[in-house]
């Protein structure tokens, strides 16, 4: 038995849900499994001594900041002490992405964090979670293992990267041009990237209640025919910050972008981002509209933070 411990922090999700037969892998009721269940279903971690917490129970579709705060404490709480290995979060996968994004912000990155999920519910016939949670553990045992990181179909992906690329396929995950940070192959983590360094402007998470007075952000696209109605009557209503999901290179509707700098001339902080699935942003001079390299809803998290922070 490993002398160290692993928390498993559960959040809902896919992983947890529950069809009314084990042929369904559609029309679940996510987040209806407790954690513990989860993991008394795995005997691949038997043995090792792994405690359990159920942080939340949702369909990741209604994630919330005051979730993150939450998770966030939660894993201070943890790694704080010393015979814990590492944390890992069961998680849904529609917002993974931005809920690792999160933690990579709220968290320093000089321990492990692994989230992980599943693409069918816990009562399908051939459920996906119980390896991803087992591939999940491995991450956290690594030696040297740090950072925020996301494990799906035996695939690590750093919270920067990662994106979910497909609705229903198993390997749902992608990092787009960064590529993974490594395999879980036959119960050993084959890392091919460095492990994410610690971020040096984390910021402590407030209480799980401020997140729900995060500042307003919201995220705009850019499209054929786009123009400027939904920004001013989102600065009509008090947005505090914009996300503009531009086309190829940060490129914007010229009538969007003629609403988006009058925002910003109304005290309305705006970046924008590529909608691209791959590449970032490259930029020269001095551009009107701000750019940000990761996603639009990277970006968003960005936004918010930083206008929490005033």
């Amino acid at each position: 038995m490993t002398a160290e411990r692993i928390v498993v922090l559960g959040t809902g999700g896919t992983i947890a849900g529950a069809a009314d037969t084990p042929q369904d892998h559609v029309g679940y009721r996510a987040g209806q499994v407790p954690v513990t269940r989860l993991l008394e279903r795995i005997p691949a971690l038997a043995g090792l001594r792994v405690e359990t917490e159920q942080v939340a129970q949702i369909d990741s579709k209604d994630m919330e900041p005051a979730v993150w705060l939450a998770l966030a404490q939660r894993c201070r709480h943890w790694l704080a002490q010393p015979d814990v290995a590492g944390v890992v979060v069961t998680h849904g996968t529609d917002t993974l992405e931005e809920t690792a994004y999160a933690l990579s912000r709220l968290l320093p990155g000089d321990r492990p964090v692994v989230l992980t999920c599943a693409m069918r519910p816990a009562t399908a016939l051939s459920a996906d979670g119980p390896q991803n949670i087992v591939d999940a553990v491995t991450v956290v045992r690594t030696e040297g293992a740090r950072g925020i990181t996301a494990v799906c179909s035996g695939k690590l992906h750093a919270a920067a990267d990662v994106r979910k690329v497909h609705p229903y396929r198993l390997d749902a995950f992608s990092s787009g041009d960064a590529g993974p940070l490594g395999f879980v192959e036959d119960g050993r983590l084959h890392l091919v990237r460095s492990w994410p360094e610690a971020a040096a402007d984390a910021q402590p998470p407030a209480s799980p209640q401020d997140g729900e007075t995060w500042p307003w952000v919201e995220i705009v696209h850019s499209h054929a025919g786009a123009d400027g109605r939904l920004v001013r009557a989102l600065v009509r209503d008090g947005v505090r910050g914009l996300v503009v999901a531009a086309t190829g290179n940060g490129t914007v509707h010229h009538r969007l972008e003629e609403a988006l700098l009058a925002a910003m001339a109304q005290g309305v902080r705006v970046v924008r981002a590529s909608r691209c699935p791959e590449g970032r942003l490259l930029v020269s001079g001095e551009p009107s509209l701000p750019a940000h390299p990761l996603t639009p809803a990277k970006a968003r998290i960005d936004l918010m933070l930083e206008l929490a922070a005033r």
